[in-house]
């Protein structure tokens, strides 16, 4: 499948959201809904094009075992809240806390994107290639964000998808 198509999608949307007084992007339900709309879609895009396999076996993870992967997400982020916390409370530790959080929103937008594309494979499945289950999944995503309330329930489907990827990374 090409992807190169997909990446080009951020830059005309962005461009739009610069032009139409309408859309403010980053300070608004829209903006938030464009936001979380391109992030799932072109993360899920890298990780379907760069590591299949991998994607593949998080997304089954998450559709056998979603309370499982759910709890351990939700463990890892309090685990990591605490400890960045805990390390932003010295000037040392402020120094170790930096990178962590920021390795921590890579790994927690890699797995809300498996979230989403592992829901969009079960709604529609996958036999004609990616692109539907990327369009499906940052539609998902973009919507439950549109919706304000949604992001509850995001935050559960990133949960899911980030304790899938660090379960089968550190334990």
């Amino acid at each position: 499948m090409n992807l190169i198509g997909i990446t080009h999608v951020a830059p005309a949307v962005a461009l739009l959201a610069q032009t139409d007084p309408e859309i403010n992007v980053g300070g608004s339900l829209v903006g938030s809904a464009i936001d979380a709309f391109l992030t799932t879609l072109l993360v899920g895009a890298i990780m379907v094009a760069v590591a299949p396999a991998f994607t593949e076996r998080m997304m089954a993870d998450v559709l056998a075992e979603p309370f499982g992967t759910f709890l351990y997400g939700i463990a890892c982020l309090l685990a990591l809240g605490l400890v960045s916390f805990l390390l932003a409370i010295t000037v040392i530790g402020l120094l170790l806390a930096a990178p962590l959080l920021l390795v921590a929103y890579l790994v927690w937008a890699v797995g809300s994107a498996i979230g989403y594309l592992a829901i969009a494979k079960r709604l529609i499945g996958r036999d004609d290639g990616w692109l539907k289950p990327l369009l499906v999944g940052a539609g998902i995503s973009g919507l439950l964000a549109l919706t304000g309330i949604g992001g509850l329930l995001g935050l559960c489907i990133g949960a899911a998808g980030f304790g899938a990827v660090l379960r089968n990374t550190f334990g």
